[in-house]
């Protein structure tokens, strides 16, 4: 329970023995006047002390005045009771906060039922207060106290019981919230640590794997693990070293699509793993690849129809099928019944489209843009984009590579 919350119990519960007060002081005034023409206790016929006070009625004092006298004895005791109690948790608010949150992380209930479950100093009474109010209930039934007056005097009891009944359930609230906000905190230090340098890329992989354990069936967090596969993929220098993260990134991947098939992002990456493990793949499973990334590229559009990074994909996708050799196509026909159709007009369109969406978008799609425009033979569009690529700066690992390929697009350019 948040701090304030509990002072503003505490101030609902001092403003009601307030009012309390109000009636003990009219009561103490009373019997001041009274005492003199009646005796306040007495024992009883043998001579012992009864069980109970008993009031004797005063000449002219009605019995009805008397048994009230009666309640306001017993009350006196409880306030002062509850004084000493208000007095205890308003010195116990300022480490409220802090006990609150040992408990959730202490105990999550007690085998065998909730019966022993610790209670919050703001829901616990003491033993005495709850001894009062049901012996003074009970006597009010045995002398006719109506049932207005015992749920009256019962309803401090009942509220307690209520609020520490519903104690669970804010407990197993918090509990749901805090791995959402752990997971959020390491999905935001992951996303900072991909934009630096090469070093922070692996540890990025090294911090996923670590909460893989914890975080493995969310497909947020499998996708970014995949992303980091993907990035530490490009820096590594072997081979084998290539391979193996994009064999791993591909699992990573379409256990991620299996869990949530509505995440744009992680169809989207898995089908760039599936590009990558082209790269390593005999030519039936490149294929084959390739049929996964179309699918998987066109359900990330759809869920996801503003993403420049998935038109780029599929127009890079759509350049390579136009570039096939006879025979590849033939072992597709073969394999396939029929080789994946795409022209370098369709990867024209799509690296336009990720122009409109994201001008200046990338060195790389820059590039591409001045390849396909070379292919078609519309070389004055391909020298605008050339010189467009040429005047951005050389940021990433993507970018130097874009570089190169501008240096072969001088040539054919005449640039």
């Amino acid at each position: 329970m948040a701090q304030t919350d509990s002072k503003v119990m505490v101030l609902g519960a001092l403003a009601g023995m307030a009012g309390i007060s109000l009636a003990v002081v009219w009561y103490q005034g009373l019997r001041s006047k009274r005492r003199g023409s009646w005796p306040g206790m007495y024992l009883n016929s043998y001579n012992e002390r009864s069980a109970g006070l008993t009031m004797v009625d005063s000449p002219g004092l009605p019995r009805g005045q008397a048994e009230v006298l009666e309640r306001l004895e017993a009350l006196m005791q409880c306030v002062s009771e509850l004084k000493d109690e208000m007095k205890a948790l308003k010195n116990a608010l300022p480490t409220l906060q802090d006990h609150v949150k040992e408990e959730l992380r202490g105990r999550r209930g007690v085998e065998g039922g909730v019966g022993a479950r610790r209670v919050s100093p703001l829901h616990r009474t003491t033993p005495t207060r709850r001894k009062r109010a049901a012996s003074t209930g009970t006597g009010a039934r045995a002398e006719g106290q109506s049932s207005e007056e015992a749920e009256s005097e019962g309803g401090y009891m009942t509220a307690l019981t209520d609020s520490e009944e519903e104690e669970p359930n804010d407990v197993g609230h918090s509990r749901e919230e805090e791995p959402a906000d752990q997971l959020s905190v390491l999905l935001e230090k992951i996303d900072t640590l991909r934009q630096g340098p090469d070093t922070d890329k692996r540890e990025s992989l090294s911090t996923l794997l670590e909460q893989k354990e914890e975080f493995g069936q969310n497909s947020t967090f499998l996708w970014r693990l995949t992303r980091a596969y993907c990035d530490v993929h490009d820096i590594s220098s072997s081979m084998e070293e290539k391979k193996s993260h994009a064999e791993t990134g591909k699992k990573v991947g379409e256990e991620a699509v299996r869990l949530n098939p509505s995440c744009a992002e992680s169809h989207q990456w898995y089908a760039i793993m599936c590009g990558i493990m082209a790269e390593y793949d005999t030519i039936q499973n490149k294929i084959k690849n390739g049929y996964i990334f179309k699918d998987h590229l066109d359900k990330a559009i759809e869920l996801k129809p503003q993403d420049p990074m998935s038109y780029y994909l599929l127009g890079r996708w759509c350049y390579a099928v136009a570039q096939l050799s006879w025979i590849e196509r033939k072992v597709a026909t073969t394999l396939f019944g029929e080789p994946p159709s795409a022209t370098v007009q369709d990867a024209l369109k799509n690296f336009l489209k990720v122009e409109e969406i994201h001008p200046k978008y990338s060195k790389t799609n820059y590039v591409f843009l001045a390849k396909c425009y070379k292919d078609l033979g519309q070389k004055h569009e391909a020298r605008k984009m050339y010189e467009t690529a040429c005047s951005m700066d050389t940021v990433s690992k993507e970018d130097e590579d874009a570089q190169k390929e501008l240096e072969s697009l001088s040539l054919s350019l005449g640039v």
